[in-house]
């Protein structure tokens, strides 16, 4: 019996976790794009946006997470500035065209 609960405690931790990890590193790309939805709702032009804020962040965020996935696969390592640097440019040009900023 004391084997069987050591195994579930090892792997309810081994799963947290895990979800630490994916949530720390999907931050960066969540928090973008929750400031970008937001600062485009406030800063952008009035009735540009044909989608709602949460839907732009939503949108956003699988656009940063994306580019997060693309820049540890091609650098081989989380956390390089070139990766934040191309998630700030994916997420910011996302954003334009969301606003619909060509108008």
């Amino acid at each position: 019996m004391g084997t069987a609960y050591v195994l579930i405690y090892v792997t309810l931790v081994d799963f947290f976790a895990l979800l630490g990890h994916l949530f720390n590193f999907a931050a960066p790309a969540l928090f973008l794009a929750l400031l970008l939805a937001l600062g485009g709702r406030f800063l952008g032009p009035k009735g540009a946006s044909a989608l709602a804020w949460y839907a732009q962040a939503a949108i956003n965020s699988v656009v940063g997470c994306a580019v997060l996935l693309a820049g540890l696969w091609w650098l081989g390592r989380d956390g390089r500035m070139l990766t934040y640097a191309a998630l700030v440019l994916a997420c910011a040009s996302c954003q334009w065209l969301l606003q619909r900023g060509w108008r």
